[in-house]
């Protein structure tokens, strides 16, 4: 079959969609009752794949420590309808909530995935790539660029709901820094930013954070005194103390960018000396071993597994 483009699996969340009355999908609405989300993936035109096209992706969540990927196809006779485990779930209303939400058309499949929200982005990330995979719909022989900016400065930790910070503690906070809303911490953007690649990091970079007094104060929102963020980080305060201008910058990774030039799946193929996933570098030898008088010089001591 050709590849349908016309949708290029986009990641809708559909979480409202399971408060709905006329919804009955049960496993999934206790668990939006306990604060998860529902995500989905519509895969365009696939009305006519068999069930072991499905199966064989829900096996495949699974085997990635999901729960797994429900499914179900649109269909219209008289009336919208859907097709699969999970469509007598669904009303006809609640079908053209979910069309009109994610733009599907009837003749579209729906995979659905109900999680916190960390583990459903990294679920519905993987299977939007496996999906693609299987309906070949990705061109290998395009560099598709992307900027990834407006990042959250923090985000709530799902188990212990603290504020933690995000990714870079030490970016600038976006916008008018007298009119921050800093009693609303989830809603402050950072100044950082990536370029992706086919779906690869090639470089990541921010604006630097360079008042001190204002570090401090996002410090304190994520529970860092002023005296932790001095004994911590030291060197920074420090140097920002004396009167640093804005600067901030961008780091390439080389390797990366070699890597897809090349065609390569595996970082370790373009690089000099690569290592494997037991940090060995196996053309050199290396690590070797060291005697006891060099551990004695370091004043290092080994405790070796029985």
């Amino acid at each position: 079959d050709k590849p349908d483009l016309r949708n290029p699996l986009i990641i809708k969340d559909i979480t409202e969609v399971f408060k709905r009355d006329d919804v009955s999908f049960e496993i999934f609405k206790k668990l939006v009752s306990t604060g998860s989300k529902v995500r989905c993936i519509v895969t365009p035109n696939t009305k006519n794949k068999p069930r072991s096209f499905f199966d064989n992706i829900d096996t495949w969540a699974k085997e990635q420590g999901s729960s797994g990927l429900a499914y179900f196809t649109i269909e219209k006779e008289k009336n919208i309808n859907a097709k699969g485990p999970i469509g007598k779930f669904f009303t006809q209303n609640a079908l053209e909530e979910i069309m009109k939400i994610t733009k599907a058309e009837v003749g579209d499949s729906i995979f659905l995935s109900c999680a916190k929200q960390i583990e459903l982005e990294r679920i519905t990330s993987l299977a939007r790539n496996k999906i693609a995979q299987d309906l070949n719909l990705i061109d290998e022989n395009t560099f598709a660029f992307c900027w990834i900016v407006d990042y959250p400065m923090f985000e709530q930790n799902e188990d212990t709901k603290k504020i933690e910070f995000s990714h870079n503690p030490f970016s600038m906070p976006q916008g008018n820094l007298k009119s921050i809303n800093f009693e609303k911490p989830l809603e402050i953007l950072a100044y950082q930013y990536d370029i992706v690649c086919n779906g690869i990091e090639l470089s990541s970079g921010a604006i630097r954070n360079h008042i001190p007094e204002l570090m401090y104060k996002l410090f304190s929102i994520a529970g860092y005194e002023k005296e932790k963020v001095d004994k911590k980080f030291s060197g920074m305060i420090n140097a920002l103390s004396y009167g640093a201008p804005p600067h901030g910058g961008i780091a390439p990774g080389i390797d990366r960018i070699v890597m897809l030039l090349a065609n390569e799946k595996n970082i370790r193929e373009v690089t000099m000396f690569p290592m494997n996933q037991n940090a060995e570098d196996l053309m050199m030898n290396a690590p070797s071993k060291i005697n006891e008088n060099q551990l004695k010089e370091l004043n290092l001591s080994l405790k070796l597994k029985k």
